[in-house]
């Protein structure tokens, strides 16, 4: 017979321990499903699995939201994205033209509910990509290497946002801003259309200095015909008796001079004084 009775180990001892320990897991599991926190550039939309499905109009917004333990939150990056998409067109005379073009974009808040449903969270590839390369397919067809690289680039970049932004409103996403990063023609093609830039430059310069020598010469014949007018009219005015009435009145100026003179009345042609100085 042992002297030492060993201590038993009894495991029904453990049982409220090992019970309260589970319940725990359980309610941490719940409240962090239940408790939800989005942060200002993320939204959510509920899908309730076991009832009515996605509820594509309650979209919850920043901060602290609470979902039922048995429904799932979806969560939304609606912050502002870009992509970049390179390709090859084809212009309107068939030339091969290669375009770089960046889109800004984001999801609508309040309809991320019914973009999940028609694309999911794939939308960039799905939807915004494949439009995207479409817009500039279509458009850029309607035009000449020249006019893409030249004169009409600002009208098409134009109409290819235009198209873009139109289609994605249509499908819940809001289009910022599209613009080409780069244009890469043919080398031959691109010193053609440089050099033709070039002539028409070098013609626009003649013509402004030939339109400047015009706007010259017209002014310089007003500028004539003015001065003729004037002479004109002051010939004109000019008559024998205003003549020797001037010539009176500086008459009599010199008389009134110190000066020693000798006036003779109507000694003249005109019939005016002659005056002679006595001065030696």
């Amino acid at each position: 017979m042992n002297q030492y009775n060993e201590p038993s180990f009894d495991p029904a001892k453990l049982r409220p321990f090992i019970l309260i320990g589970i319940v725990a897991i359980v309610l941490i599991v719940i409240l962090a499903n239940i408790f939800v926190i989005l942060q200002p550039t993320e939204r959510g939309v509920v899908f309730k699995k076991y009832t009515s499905g996605l509820d594509v109009d309650n979209v919850k917004g920043e901060g602290l939201n609470i979902i039922a333990p048995w429904n799932d939150l979806i969560v939304f990056e609606i912050a502002e994205q870009q992509i970049e998409e390179t390709m090859d067109v084809l212009s309107r005379d068939g030339l091969s033209i290669n375009i770089d073009v960046s889109l800004r974009f984001r999801p609508i808040p309040n309809e991320i509910g019914y973009l999940y449903r028609s694309f999911r969270m794939s939308y960039i590839e799905s939807l915004i990509r494949p439009e995207l390369r479409s817009a500039v397919r279509k458009i850029i067809g309607q035009y000449t290497p020249e006019e893409l690289y030249a004169s009409k680039r600002q009208e098409i970049e134009t109409k290819i946002e235009e198209s873009t932004r139109e289609i994605l409103k249509n499908n819940h996403i809001e289009l910022k801003a599209l613009l080409f990063r780069s244009i890469k023609l043919p080398e031959t093609i691109k010193q053609s259309i440089e050099q033709k830039l070039a002539a028409e430059q070098e013609a626009q310069k003649y013509d402004y200095l030939i339109d400047k020598e015009k706007k010259e010469a017209e002014r310089r014949r007003i500028d004539a015909e003015g001065k003729a007018a004037a002479n004109k009219i002051l010939s004109a005015s000019i008559t024998t008796n205003i003549l020797k009435e001037k010539g009176i009145s500086a008459t009599e100026e010199l008389a009134k001079s110190p000066n020693s003179k000798i006036i003779v009345i109507g000694g003249g042609d005109d019939g005016l004084p002659v005056i002679l100085n006595t001065d030696k």
